[in-house]
């Protein structure tokens, strides 16, 4: 089987330098990849000691952060190495402030390549986010003494695992990682009926970093100016979907305001030609504006929709009417604000756990949730109900990333 990876990791490698011919993202990912090795050798020694941890994306960096803090306050001497899969993830914390002394794209699972990147430093402990696994970099890290650790793990009946091709990395699984701290007492269960029984419920380590997003300064320049004393709308990294929404709801009702943050900033032009009476952000100090006399913001710039979200009144987050893939609600979740969203979330359990909390709600076509959030601007009992419970839902869940370091330590 092992054979058979690795022709699977050649034919990944070879597809993603063709589609990095026409995709640049990809490309991104591709050519970053060639500069891992020459990061590392120019920050760590062989015998440094480093605390790696590894996520896929952005998403996987937000909910794995606060362990990887805590673990830095607890072994101060350590160096901090961060690796990404995707370009999403890496281009967007690279550029910001950030406690690694290496932030770099994880090279391809190759062996002679894994090899040669772990022997720059002496890698003490690892730990994956979520679910990204990959079996050289596993065995190396074990041969190199590291322990091996996955947090907020995600087992789901459709992984790889549970078929019978996937017993073999099950196997390998089973031999590397130390223990996996599971979100949900589901993907614990499913990861003991493979046999994989080094593991615990912990819970989600985004609640723990979403309380944290509260005990920051949340102000955004011209945002109060705009909103005025109306009840506000902020759409998250939405797509077409979510803007159809907008577009209701903006014809419907002129007294609410809706500030829109488009998933990918491409969309800005789109969503201007959509709404051409919208105020775009990034114009607002290019000229003297009354603000507060427009009813649509859209966000032109990254980094500002966990703050936004402190603003509003009711959140509709994008991802969830297609397979795309829903967005972080919990960023809305933890100020007290309703969630609104599509029905495709299988891989977003804290979705149907708020919806059970009577927090947000999904539904499977736009119109109906265009018309719900109508009905909640109506109805300011329901919408302060769905508001408290929306930051219960939050508050009430455990502090993972102390179970988690309890177990470490």
């Amino acid at each position: 089987m092992s054979f058979l990876y690795n022709i699977f990791v050649s034919l990944l490698i070879f597809g993603m330098k063709v589609f990095a011919l026409f995709n640049d993202k990809t490309k991104k990912g591709v050519e970053g990849r060639k500069k891992s090795l020459d990061q590392v050798k120019a920050t760590f020694s062989p015998s440094d000691k480093v605390i790696w941890m590894h996520a896929a994306s952005l998403g996987e960096y937000e909910q794995g952060l606060p362990v990887l803090e805590k673990l830095k306050e607890k072994f101060p001497t350590h160096k901090i190495l961060v690796t990404f899969f995707s370009p999403s993830g890496y281009e967007n914390v690279v550029k910001k402030k950030h406690i690694a002394d290496v932030i770099c794209y994880l090279p391809f699972d190759k062996k002679s390549t894994i090899k040669e990147f772990i022997s720059q430093f002496d890698p003490e402990l690892f730990f994956t986010v979520k679910y990204d696994y990959w079996y050289h970099l596993l065995a190396e890290l074990k041969q190199h003494g590291a322990k091996i650790y996955v947090i907020s793990a995600l087992f789901y009946e459709r992984q790889a695992f549970f078929t019978s091709y996937g017993k073999w990395f099950v196997k390998q699984l089973k031999k590397n990682v130390d223990w996996f701290f599971h979100q949900t007492e589901f993907s614990f269960a499913l990861a003991k009926s493979i046999g994989l029984s080094n593991s615990s419920v912990t819970g989600d380590t985004r609640f723990d970093r979403v309380k944290q997003l509260r005990m920051r300064d949340n102000h955004v320049d011209f945002i109060s100016e705009f909103i005025g004393d109306r009840q506000t709308i902020v759409f998250g990294s939405s797509w077409q979907a979510e803007e159809k929404i907008a577009a209701t709801i903006s014809k419907m009702n002129a007294d609410l305001k809706l500030i829109i943050a488009p998933h990918d900033l491409k969309r800005v032009g789109h969503l201007k030609n959509i709404f051409p009476d919208a105020l775009v952000y990034s114009s607002i100090n290019k000229a003297e504006l009354l603000i507060s006399e427009y009813q649509i913001l859209i966000i032109d710039s990254i980094g500002l929709l966990s703050k936004l979200y402190s603003y509003a009144d009711v959140a509709v987050v994008g991802g969830g009417f297609h397979d795309a893939g829903l967005h972080n609600i919990l960023e809305a979740a933890t100020f007290g604000v309703p969630v609104i969203f599509g029905n495709h979330y299988r891989k977003n359990p804290e979705a149907d756990d708020l919806i059970a909390a009577e927090g947000g709600k999904s539904f499977p076509e736009e119109y109906a949730a265009a018309d719900f959030v109508l009905f909640l601007f109506n109805n300011e009992e329901e919408l302060q109900g769905l508001s408290d419970n929306a930051r219960k839902f939050v508050d009430n869940k455990p502090d993972a990333t102390h179970l988690i370091l309890q177990k470490i330590s």
